[in-house]
């Protein structure tokens, strides 16, 4: 046990976690010589490795002269919060990454806060120390003053500090030094993350902390041993956190990580991070433990959602043509799927059982289970997101979240920038030059306000501006801003849109549909350029008439469409609308079909009014 290490890698989203777990992967002599790599060799998923960014966390091992060094890489954005809160237990100290020219960023806050909380011992790495606008002292200063705003002891302010550079794969202690490999940073942590207590008892716990489907094994859990020793095929329980038996089973497979893959133990003990197969009903929190323990182990704290998002049945006439997913059962089962390996989700069936309140950090994690659904074959209709809101038991008040937002820009649009926050409800609270030509903005802003707003911000700043947000804390809550203006247009017949009937409507708003689609009464084809809905009829065809005038008759040539990605489909529907989703298609549409239930229902809100 004494050779074993246990290191969880935290960081700010893109400060280069994934690359940096690469490098020290292909230095430790795991791979053969003539084994084909890929980059991010952990993001193993097409949505991480299309997005470039990590969604789960991933445990991966490497062998070091006599040592074990255990290596958990942790999501660096804000919506995956919950992965690294829960991951933090199973390890005795963590890699701080920090970028040299970035420096510290919100998430950088958050995830040192839990890490210094848990006790844990942190080493400092400044990375991308190869970059040009590179500042590793300022880094560095502002890190310390981090770590002091946060509380550390004396013990955690001694921190150590290494220079790397993930991408080209090495690190040194002082940068004046010859660059050669990932040793430097391997030494640092032998020489200071503690190994595990020993275990006092030989009897065995272990709290679950991954759960993952593989293909082979099934469902694989993940945690590291508390107590005691683990040998395959003993008996062991499962405990929730109320200490019931929820499962007793035969521990067949007992796996650890090895570079990339699991290999079979014949024996593990207490502070070593195992993999166990053939578990049915055991989930993330639960205990695995000998028969004689009848307590289970105290799961960390998460923090709790901010926003909720309502999956229902897709009941469009166009439902069932595309998945093969379609029936609230299936929703439900792989709803509640989700819901055992995420922490940071909760899901709420409603009374009808046909639609399902599904809560999480972000618009990004939700979109990225929404889409996950739609490419394994599901069809969903998705309502407009919504924010939680907490009470104050004292005052009885309502809370909402504020999240503070950082932001790097070119200097020509900060301008812009601060009065479209300005006019969400978001409040400037500090505006700097961090380069020649760049600035940094820090708002503190009301989520609601901020959904939708980041495809926005990507196209004022034409895709050259960072924006990163991070909880802050609960306020009273204001009123609701408008955040879309203008009314849609809604189709009232169903079969193929006519292009000619599309040209005509161009005047009234913009296109979002293609023409020879598949439109139905009620399905939103298009914005209108005033604020409220207009009914219109996508498949109207021009008038023949018995004389046609050569020349009359000429192409009909239509204006590019407004697309809608997923993220931004999810953010422009208001509340009586919903997303279509399907394997193939994303399509807007009204909750109501049919425009005398719409009409009814508008009466009715009129009358509350």
């Amino acid at each position: 046990m004494k050779n074993i290490k246990n290191i969880a890698v935290i960081a700010h989203v893109d400060h280069g976690k994934t690359t940096l777990v690469d490098a020290l992967l292909r230095q430790s002599g795991i791979f053969r010589d003539n084994q084909k790599l890929v980059d991010r060799v952990l993001d193993k998923s097409d949505l991480e490795k299309e997005r470039g960014i990590t969604i789960s966390a991933k445990c991966t091992s490497i062998p070091y002269n006599n040592f074990k060094l255990n290596l958990v890489d942790t999501p660096g954005h804000a919506d995956f919060g919950g992965e690294v809160e829960r991951i933090l237990g199973m390890v005795e100290g963590a890699l701080l990454l920090v970028d040299s020219s970035e420096g510290v960023m919100p998430q950088t806050k958050f995830v040192l806060g839990k890490a210094l909380k848990l006790g844990l011992k942190l080493i400092l790495v400044i990375n991308k120390i190869d970059k040009k606008n590179s500042y590793p002292e300022k880094v560095i200063n502002d890190v310390f003053d981090l770590f002091v705003s946060l509380n550390a002891t004396e013990e955690q302010l001694d921190f150590p500090i290494i220079y790397c550079s993930g991408k080209l794969g090495w690190s040194v202690k002082n940068i004046s030094e010859e660059k050669e490999n990932m040793m430097p940073l391997i030494d640092c942590i032998i020489n200071n993350i503690s190994s595990p207590k020993p275990s006092i008892t030989d009897k065995f716990s272990m709290l679950s902390s991954i759960i993952e489907n593989d293909p082979f094994l099934g469902r694989v859990i993940t945690g590291k041993i508390k107590t005691g020793i683990i040998k395959p095929n003993i008996t062991a329980n499962v405990l929730d956190t109320n200490n019931n038996i929820i499962e007793t089973t035969r521990l067949t497979k007992i796996l650890s990580h090895h570079g990339i893959e699991r290999v079979p133990l014949d024996e593990a003990q207490a502070g070593d991070i195992i993999a166990i197969a053939g578990l049915q009903k055991a989930t993330v929190s639960h205990t695995i433990c000998s028969p004689d323990i009848i307590k289970s182990i105290p799961a960390p704290l998460i923090d709790p959602p901010i926003m909720s998002i309502t999956f229902s049945v897709n009941d469009s006439p166009l439902a069932g043509k595309e998945g093969d997913k379609v029936t609230s059962r299936n929703i439900r089962d792989r709803l509640y799927q989700e819901a055992e390996g995420n922490v940071a989700i909760s899901v709420n069936e409603s009374e009808n059982k046909d639609s399902f309140d599904v809560s999480g950090r972000g618009e990004l994690q939700l979109s990225i289970l929404i889409e996950t659904m739609r490419r394994e074959g599901f069809e969903l209709s998705i309502g407009q997101p919504k924010i939680i809101y907490q009470v104050d038991p004292k005052t009885k008040r309502v809370l909402e979240p504020i999240e503070e937002v950082l932001i790097d820009v070119d200097s020509e649009y900060s301008g812009n920038i601060v009065e479209k926050l300005s006019k969400r409800g978001s409040i400037l609270k500090e505006m700097f030059e961090t380069n020649e030509g760049k600035q940094r903005l820090k708002f503190l802003s009301p989520s609601k306000s901020l959904i939708g707003y980041h495809g926005e911000f990507l196209t004022d700043t034409k895709g050259t501006g960072v924006l990163t947000k991070t909880f802050h804390n609960l306020a009273e809550k204001k009123e609701n801003i408008r955040l879309r203006k203008n009314g849609v247009m809604v189709s009232t017949s169903q079969g193929k849109a006519v292009p000619y009937a599309l040209w005509n409507l161009e005047d009234r708003g913009v296109i979002i549909i293609e023409a020879n689609s598949d439109v139905y009464s009620g399905m939103i084809i298009g914005e209108h350029s005033k604020s409220n809905d207009l009914e219109v009829n996508p498949l109207k065809n021009k008038q023949l008439t018995n004389i046609r005038a050569s020349g009359k008759d000429e192409a009909i040539r239509l204006s590019p469409i407004k697309e809608f990605t997923l993220e931004k489909a999810i953010a422009y529907i208001n509340d009586d609308e919903l997303v279509e989703v399907t394997p193939k298609s994303i399509r807007l549409r009204k909750k109501l079909l049919l425009h005398h239930q719409r009409k009814k229902e508008l009466r009715k809100i009129n009358k509350k009014i």
